[in-house]
């Protein structure tokens, strides 16, 4: 625990590099970390999406399972670079896409968070608007006045966060399901079957895109640990704690929803909250919804201050980013949120669920370049000081990665199925949205396939920053090289 004595509560840095001095933390922070940011109200209402939208009970927990099982092994993939680099996941993108290039997806990156925000500050301010008995508007502007401190505080307080989330979140679904149980026939619900492929791949698109969407920013709560720790014991971990609580909280839903008989769109947390009766029961509810939706808010802030600051800093060939800076984009980045949350509050449940899904198309591309690179071709072996240097190894622009990208995201067009844009061989597959299989197969291996043949040089190792006390040949048990 001497590691974590000496850690002040604010975190000091930002996207630099974390010294092997300042590493602490254990495993089971992953698993309570993720299972408190799964087990909320935004993860109940995409599950009930696939009851909403038409889909059976049966089917659509069989499909929101395969989901979890695929997106979270996608997440816990990025889990366990976070030890091994040190640094925020973005960040590591500089190898695939250049310098300069990866600002193309980290733009793309914050627009997903923006929406995340936004629409779990709607659940939230209804939430906190029921407990303190003010309307709506006024609850989103108190939730997101803590989301601006917890973000400020940064990583250890994050972390704490979400242990007690993930306490709290246990108790309010055991209490959840119980009542749940004893409201409804469950095996009555379970024996209505009606099989039909566009409903099915709907519940395993939301699942899949859902883990999916933690992709880019899952290593900025791993690169504190130790550099020693197990990369299985990593991504077990975090994809455990991810998949078990998004489950839970998915499978709510689609009992909530089914049982419903349409008053469940709308009114999303009044409904959930309704399920335990009135008074202090219904208090303590809506607490918990708050709070549990503060562990997954907060990581959607900080992974955009790390994005923003990962952009800025490409252009600026710097790392280090000051705490007052931090403040104003933390402020810039949760007002901006909060306008939208404020503004879009009464057309929540359809426009999250377009939202979703069409962000695969940008992430599931993103997502498969990057771990085939670092799993498949590098092998592990950054080099860590050239990732702010645009005349480094990396280069400004790496045109290989860039084009496999834009690749990944244009195959998909024809398959997309959103109000956004549906692409034209939907109809002729049953209305079946398959974009997100066709964005993780394809552009991972065109991209394997390229960057065998023409990857730039990778080093024999993983090249780290020198350390104040180490010496240039040993950092981390690691050669490493200014």
């Amino acid at each position: 625990m001497a590691a974590n004595d000496t850690t002040p509560l604010i975190e000091r840095r930002s996207i630099d590099y974390i010294p092997e001095a300042e590493r602490h933390g254990r495993l089971l922070s992953q698993f309570t970390l993720w299972m408190g940011a799964n087990l909320q109200i935004t993860a109940i209402v995409t599950g009930a999406l696939a009851v909403v939208l038409g889909g059976d009970v049966f089917w659509s927990l069989i499909g929101l399972l395969i989901g979890q099982l695929i997106g979270g092994g996608v997440m816990a993939l990025h889990a366990a670079q976070g030890p091994k680099l040190g640094l925020p996941q973005m960040i590591s993108s500089r190898v695939q896409f250049g310098v300069y290039g990866a600002a193309i997806p980290i733009v793309l990156v914050c627009l997903m968070y923006l929406g995340f925000t936004a629409t779990g500050t709607v659940l939230s301010g209804q939430a906190l608007g029921q407990l303190f008995g003010v309307s709506d508007s006024v609850g989103i502007l108190i939730f997101a006045s803590v989301i601006v401190l917890v973000t400020v505080l940064g990583y250890r307080v994050i972390h704490f966060i979400g242990r007690v989330a993930s306490v709290i979140g246990v108790v309010a679904f055991v209490y959840l399901f119980s009542r749940l149980m004893s409201q409804t026939d469950v095996g009555a619900l379970l024996q209505i079957r009606h099989f039909s492929w566009s409903s099915f791949l709907l519940a395993v698109s939301l699942a899949a895109s859902w883990q999916i969407a933690f992709g880019p920013y899952v290593a900025d709560y791993s690169r504190y640990l130790p550099s020693n720790t197990s990369s299985v014991k990593t991504f077990l971990a975090a994809g455990a704690g991810s998949v078990i609580g998004a489950q839970v909280a998915m499978v709510l839903g689609v009992f909530a929803a089914a049982m419903s008989n349409g008053q469940f769109a709308g009114h999303e947390v009044a409904y959930i909250v309704g399920l335990s009766g009135t008074g202090a029961t219904a208090a303590l509810l809506y607490f918990s919804i708050a709070f549990g939706k503060v562990t997954i808010s907060t990581l959607n802030s900080y992974g955009s201050f790390m994005c923003i600051a990962t952009i800025i800093s490409g252009f600026r060939g710097r790392l280090e980013v000051t705490r007052l800076q931090r403040l104003v984009f933390v402020l810039v980045i949760v007002g901006t949120a909060t306008l939208i949350a404020l503004l879009g509050q009464h057309s929540f449940l359809g426009a999250f669920k377009s939202f979703i899904l069409f962000l695969l198309a940008f992430f599931t591309p993103w997502s498969a370049i990057n771990l085939v690179d670092y799993y498949c071709i590098t092998r592990e072996r950054y080099d860590v000081p050239a990732l702010a240097d645009p005349n480094g190894r990396y280069g400004r622009w790496n045109l290989l990665g860039i084009s496999v990208y834009v690749f990944g995201v244009l195959v998909q067009l024809p398959f997309i199925s959103t109000k956004f844009y549906t692409g034209p061989l939907v109809a002729a597959l049953g209305d079946v949205d398959i974009s997100w299989i066709i964005g993780l197969v394809l552009p991972a291996a065109l991209y394997y396939l390229c960057a065998k043949k023409w990857h730039g040089t990778v080093p024999d190792h993983l090249i780290l920053p020198v350390e104040q006390g180490a010496t240039p040949t040993t950092t981390n048990g690691l050669a490493a090289q200014a």
